[in-house]
């Protein structure tokens, strides 16, 4: 595999130095502040990135904040008590997109949560304490245990979140392929996804940055 040294140097050189590339990294928040994010926060980015996906993202930027008011500011223990006839009504609310799936989606999401809670203290917590060497295990459990959270859609929750987490975007896939991986260009088999791991752990071994910052890093390389 490339050394991640090489890819570093060729994004610092398409994007115009290292003062280029640092101002593009996301945040990376404690396993302390993660454990204290509230759970309501959790949904809230879940129903985000769940009505973004497949849709042009600034629509549901602008409505945001009639989002945040049509779902009581997305309580989980409020959302799962909305009944059959509040949901429709919520679906076909003009201040928010009117698709009743993900309108679902968004109290299944609650259960999901309120299910981690009971078991881990809070959603905050449970993601706080996933390991970054095993982050497809914890996307894994986002795809098989909430609603729509597959693919990069979960990826992106953890990342607006501030988890330490990777992003398979098509730069980053590209970027891997380009270093040696033989992937597919959408990974998706358990196989791939080992395969992707182990070559984040091996660049997080050999530069010591997070892997937010070694997957953003890949995406400006190529």
């Amino acid at each position: 595999m490339e050394q991640f040294s090489a890819i570093h140097d060729r994004a610092c050189e398409r994007k115009g130095g290292e003062a280029a590339i640092t101002e593009l990294l996301p945040v990376v928040r404690s396993k302390r502040a993660l454990a204290a994010s509230k759970d309501d926060r959790w949904l809230a980015e879940m129903t985000r990135c769940t009505f973004q996906a497949g849709f042009v993202w600034r629509v549901i930027d602008r409505k945001w904040e009639d989002f945040e008011d049509v779902f009581f500011g997305f309580p989980p223990e409020k959302i799962l008590l909305l009944s059959p006839d509040q949901i429709d009504r919520i679906a076909q609310n003009p201040r928010i997109v009117r698709n009743r799936q993900k309108v679902l989606c968004v109290q299944q999401n609650a259960q999901y949560i309120t299910d981690v809670q009971r078991e881990h203290g809070s959603f905050g917590k449970f993601i706080s304490r996933w390991p970054q060497q095993d982050l497809i295990g914890l996307f894994r459990h986002l795809k098989q245990h909430g609603s729509r959270l597959g693919g990069m859609t979960g990826q992106r929750v953890l990342r607006n979140m501030g988890k330490d987490t990777f992003i398979l975007t098509g730069d980053v896939v590209k970027c891997l392929r380009r270093a040696g991986l033989e992937i597919a260009d959408t990974p998706t088999s358990q196989r791939e996804l080992k395969l992707v791991q182990s070559v984040f752990n091996q660049w997080h071994e050999q530069s010591g940055l997070p892997y937010s910052h070694i997957s953003r890093i890949c995406a400006c390389s190529v």
